[in-house]
């Protein structure tokens, strides 16, 4: 059974962010590929969430690499999926937070 995506605002402000960089500096085929990339990879995400890594046991956090450019972290509850974050990994570390 499939579990609801939920995307948290510092998701969406990630995705809107990184869709805003292909269009300025990629074709239009770039940037649908990454929809079409993502949206793949979010439909295998609530039919099984827990096929990808946990990196943080105590906040139950997973982690998917989109492209060598992009991570998704989420984490799975009874009914849901929380999308916390789609991380540009060419960004200082330490700047990922998950709120």
């Amino acid at each position: 059974m499939s579990k609801q995506i939920v995307w948290s605002p510092s998701a969406e402000s990630d995705f809107a962010n990184i869709l805003e960089y292909l269009q300025e500096n990629w074709e239009e085929r770039v940037t649908n590929q990454f929809i079409d990339l993502t949206e793949s990879i979010l439909t295998q995400i609530s039919t099984n969430p827990r096929q990808f890594p946990l990196i943080h046991k105590k906040q139950k956090i997973r982690k998917c690499v989109i492209t060598k450019h992009n991570t998704l972290f989420y984490r799975e509850s009874n009914s849901q999926v929380d999308l916390l974050r789609i991380y540009d990994t060419r960004q200082d570390p330490n700047t990922l937070t998950f709120k």
